[in-house]
């Protein structure tokens, strides 16, 4: 271990450690160590936890964290901390505490004062991203969306103008149905990168239009197995708006409703309606 990073055995601090999305060789080194040293591991899944440090030859007390007990497990950590021994949190698969839970034992953890450190590694939404080809630029991590239908599209028309990548996770039981509702909301030409089972043996990506999505799913069963990341390229650019746009769209907003407005604008001036009405909402929230 780098010699700046404090050893489990001396400090006692909650580590959060990234193991493997699947390829078990992708555990690090300095992850196999701190799981080796600490006094207890933190895991969604103790049963999968149990497997991965089966592979490493581990035995470790292991203290389950997941959605419906993850206070009262943080108290469990916290009791493993002031004993004096580390303890690692871990995930499935993948970085912790970002789609999975965690994140309310690693704010308890802080708010003790106790040091939180990270063990970077695998994380299936960079992966992924890595792999897109998508221009290169910021992205939203969106994870899952909601299960039923009017949230998921509720949700996804507040990110439809978005111009940053969008990334989300989806179970293969919902992955059709997300794909519709992104074409139906974001449009079919759109490109999206379909990536499931990342470092297995099954993996697979494809990138299509969004229009194409659901067709190439159901065109091979296989193709609808493992966990998915769906990585959706961002809104392109609006046109600038010109300066005679701007002016005529100004006057008319001083005597009509907004989109009144932006509509008639767009009429006299051949400018996008759509980028007129948000300069009007723009202008009217000002």
């Amino acid at each position: 271990m780098n010699a700046a990073t404090p050893s489990p055995a001396r400090t006692p601090s909650l580590y959060v450690v990234a193991t493997p999305l699947g390829n078990l060789q992708d555990l690090s080194p300095r992850a196999a160590q701190v799981l080796g040293e600490v006094g207890a591991i933190a895991a969604e899944d103790t049963r999968h936890t149990q497997r991965l440090l089966d592979a490493q030859g581990l035995r470790k007390r292991l203290i389950a964290v997941h959605e419906h007990n993850e206070q009262a497990a943080a108290e469990q950590v916290l009791a493993v901390l002031a004993g004096g021994a580390s303890v690692a949190l871990v995930s499935d698969a993948g970085t912790p505490a970002i789609s999975d839970p965690g994140a309310r034992a690693v704010a308890r953890v802080r708010a003790a004062g106790y040091a939180v450190l990270a063990v970077p590694g695998p994380c299936a939404a960079v992966a992924a991203l890595s792999v897109a080809g998508f221009l290169p630029g910021g992205f939203r991590f969106v994870g899952f969306l909601p299960p039923r239908e009017a949230a998921r599209r509720a949700r996804l028309e507040m990110l439809r103008e978005d111009g940053d990548n969008l990334v989300f996770y989806e179970a293969p039981h919902r992955v059709v149905e997300c794909l519709a509702d992104l074409a139906a909301v974001f449009g079919s030409e759109r490109r999206v990168l379909i990536a499931r089972e990342l470092t297995k043996l099954h993996e697979q990506s494809a990138v299509l239009a969004l229009g194409e999505a659901v067709a190439w799913l159901e065109a091979d069963a296989n193709r609808r197995r493992g966990e998915f990341v769906l990585v959706v390229e961002g809104a392109p650019a609006t046109e600038p708006m010109n300066a005679e746009a701007e002016r005529v769209l100004a006057l008319l907003l001083a005597e009509l409703p907004l989109k009144s407005a932006a509509r008639l604008a767009a009429e006299i001036t051949g400018a996008p309606k759509k980028a007129l009405y948000a300069r009007a909402l723009a202008l009217k929230g000002a």
